[in-house]
């Protein structure tokens, strides 16, 4: 697997790659990386690119606040950048919030758009009440353990969460409760027509964060989308899951060609 950074926007981005075929960039969650990818990136007959987006992991940070059409237009930078053609986009949870702004804004750019365990196109609304906790995750790495462990519920490997906290904790102080504000902010029901090309859904049946009502939300937005639900999988499929993962990704990208 290869590792490099390029810059975009005047902003570092980290990002691994590897594989060769049809490009498939991948757009991880909050408090999350490429890393979250680590086990998916052998994908057959694609070539798998997964960054780290500003505020995340081993990029780079904003100046200002986090937005979710801040955070696609670096992923829409990044993948000109890279010279990425109609990749196919899959983004986890804020990263499919993310990837509805990318495919919404620019429908033409990608062929085909998978959604794992994604924010719905209406948002996902974080309380105020719920800040102080998200705050006692950046600071206590015990707490923030905790809370990943959770999303993870099918995962059996207990050195990899180390890894995936550690990644978690290198995330820019201003965007814990950031992203949560920008999650809530983040509205485009109604617009999701405007992307008209194969849409997969995916949700874990675990998932204690994204509901199936969500989920199937997300689905009924884009007219043509299918839904899969994956039955012993939380939130994160692609660290939960892998091979299942890769095999519907890969599918899917199949499908595609």
């Amino acid at each position: 697997m290869k590792e490099s950074a390029v810059v975009v926007g005047g902003v570092a981005i980290r990002y691994v790659e590897e594989g060769s075929g049809v490009p498939l960039l991948l757009v991880h969650g909050n408090m999350g990386s490429s890393r979250w990818f680590e086990k998916t990136m052998r994908v057959p007959g694609c070539r798998a690119v997964a960054l780290d987006m500003p505020n995340f992991g081993g990029s780079g940070p904003f100046a200002g606040a986090a937005d979710i059409d801040r955070y696609a237009d670096a992923v829409a930078g990044f993948a000109e950048a890279l010279r990425l053609e109609r990749p196919l986009l899959l983004g986890h949870s804020l990263g499919g919030a993310v990837a509805i702004s990318l495919a919404v804004r620019w429908p033409a750019r990608w062929r085909g758009l998978v959604l794992a365990d994604s924010a719905a196109p209406s948002g996902f609304s974080t309380p105020v009440e719920r800040h102080p906790a998200i705050e006692a995750m950046r600071t206590d790495r015990a707490f923030l353990a905790k809370a990943i462990g959770a999303v993870v519920p099918a995962m059996r490997d207990e050195a990899f969460l180390e890894t995936l906290v550690d990644d978690a904790r290198r995330m820019a102080a201003p965007a814990w409760i950031g992203n949560a504000e920008a999650l809530s902010r983040f509205d485009y029901g109604g617009r999701c027509g405007a992307y008209d090309g194969p849409v997969l859904v995916l949700w874990g049946r675990l998932d204690s964060i994204v509901t199936e009502a969500m989920a199937a939300e997300t689905a009924r937005a884009f007219g043509g989308a299918r839904l899969e639900i994956l039955e012993g999988v939380g939130h994160s499929a692609m660290a939960e899951a892998p091979g299942r993962f890769v095999d519907i990704v890969g599918g899917f990208a199949r499908g595609l060609a």
